[in-house]
């Protein structure tokens, strides 16, 4: 009993020099080297004489920055949105999906239609989200919660047009292709290729240096905060708007039967008692709303977010598409170029498909103007006044001033990206 104290003072320096030893190592192992002063490009600098230097950051967070830029084309049904992620599936170093969130919503909620309430709209975010996360990290086996039927051996056929991502039509994904089809068309592409393998298909993911992804099945930039805060992603939205009478115009000729009063309202001049005007409405608030956090600049949103008009677009789209890369920090490459001078002089014959990229994009635009009958017009002009205004598009005072002003309806706005 003399010397227990002795006993006890010797356990707890033992305990001591344990917990010291732990926290000696776990800190070696939770911290990295950094090359330069600045944290973010923590992973590229070769700077040796540096090495000894802490990182701020954590490890994920800087490598993750410096690894891929991804993409968010955040669009609605009809506005030009297949257009602009072709500007993104022509580029060498760019993996497109073409509207994956299309199998979680027919998964989750089969008979959601643009004219459901904002809840049942908002039922598959949570989802979106994860899914989209996880897309991003080229987890593409993510996906096979929401193919019906299931994958099988990580294989299938149903994946949503295959045929619009290049890189789902192209080696090493697509194995049975030839030096002559470089250049599939959608359908071709599905015929020659056979099932999809999705193992394969991620192995081309992690390939390519940026992940750009197109939906129309996320109603505003509000939505994606959780995703644009995430450290794991470096992503950027590019929100894609257009003028609601011309996707009201082009809506109706797309979906004839969804569509079908505003048709009978249009031929007749009669409006329908029973018209849905929420199929209009909603586009015009989810414009609002998600227009208006983008450009009130939310700190959150700082260097993530840019804004762009289907008109200013189409009406020189080799400027625009300059833009466009140079706010998300990725060179152009020359098939994009090429792309654009095959794709934007198009005759009124060249767009055989409803979802077709070949066209003459500045007729296009404005050529909602000679199919819907001024009535429609004057009433989308009072429904949607508020963002037709915050957009920069001018409404027509007679069916003679609509036919006269031509892309003039749109004002001259230089829309800057938030930096």
């Amino acid at each position: 009993m003399q010397c227990s104290w002795k006993a006890v003072l010797l356990l707890a320096l033992a305990s001591i020099a344990i917990q010291y030893t732990a926290i000696r190592t776990f800190t070696a192992k939770s911290f990295h080297s950094c090359p330069i002063p600045s944290p973010v490009n923590c992973s590229l600098s070769q700077d040796t004489d540096a090495a000894d230097r802490p990182c701020d950051e954590s490890p994920t967070f800087a490598y993750n920055l410096s690894r891929k830029t991804h993409v968010l084309i955040l669009a609605t049904t009809r506005s030009g949105s297949s257009f602009v992620g072709q500007l993104f599936n022509q580029h060498f170093d760019v993996f497109y999906l073409f509207e994956p969130l299309y199998h979680v919503q027919y998964t989750l909620i089969p008979k959601l239609t643009q004219s459901k309430s904002t809840t049942d709209r908002r039922v598959m975010l949570g989802a979106s989200r994860d899914l989209l996360r996880s897309l991003y990290d080229c987890d593409l086996y993510f996906l096979e919660n929401y193919i019906k039927p299931q994958p099988v051996n990580h294989t299938t056929d149903r994946l949503f047009r295959r045929g619009a991502s290049k890189a789902l039509c192209s080696p090493p994904v697509c194995e049975s292709l030839g030096a002559v089809d470089l250049h599939l068309e959608e359908g071709d592409c599905v015929k020659k290729c056979g099932t999809l393998n999705l193992t394969l298909a991620t192995e081309s993911c992690k390939e390519h240096g940026h992940v750009a992804i197109k939906t129309v099945r996320v109603p505003e930039v509000s939505d994606l905060r959780a995703l644009v805060e995430d450290p794991r992603l470096n992503l950027k939205v590019i929100q894609l708007v257009r003028d609601p009478r011309g996707i009201l115009a082009s809506r109706s000729e797309t979906f004839r039967d969804t569509y079908r009063l505003w048709r009978i309202w249009d031929g007749t001049g009669r409006k329908p008692y029973n018209l849905d005007v929420t199929q209009l409405t909603t586009v015009c608030e989810d414009f609002w709303n998600s227009v208006s956090t983008g450009l009130n600049r939310p700190l959150w949103l700082k260097g993530k977010y840019m804004l762009v008009r289907y008109e200013d677009l189409a009406r020189n789209p080799m400027k625009k598409t300059e833009e466009i890369y140079d706010f998300l920090g990725i060179p152009m490459d020359s098939n994009v170029e090429r792309w654009i001078q095959n794709n934007t002089r198009g005759d009124r014959s060249s767009s055989k498909h409803k979802y077709g990229t070949v066209r003459n994009s500045a007729a296009t635009a404005e050529k909602w103007r000679f199919r819907l009958s001024y009535e429609i017009v004057a009433f989308t002009q009072h429904a949607c006044q508020q963002v037709l205004a915050q957009l920069g598009y001018k409404t027509a005072g007679s069916e003679e001033e609509l036919k006269n002003l031509s892309i003039s309806l749109v004002e001259e706005r230089d829309f800057l990206p938030f930096s």
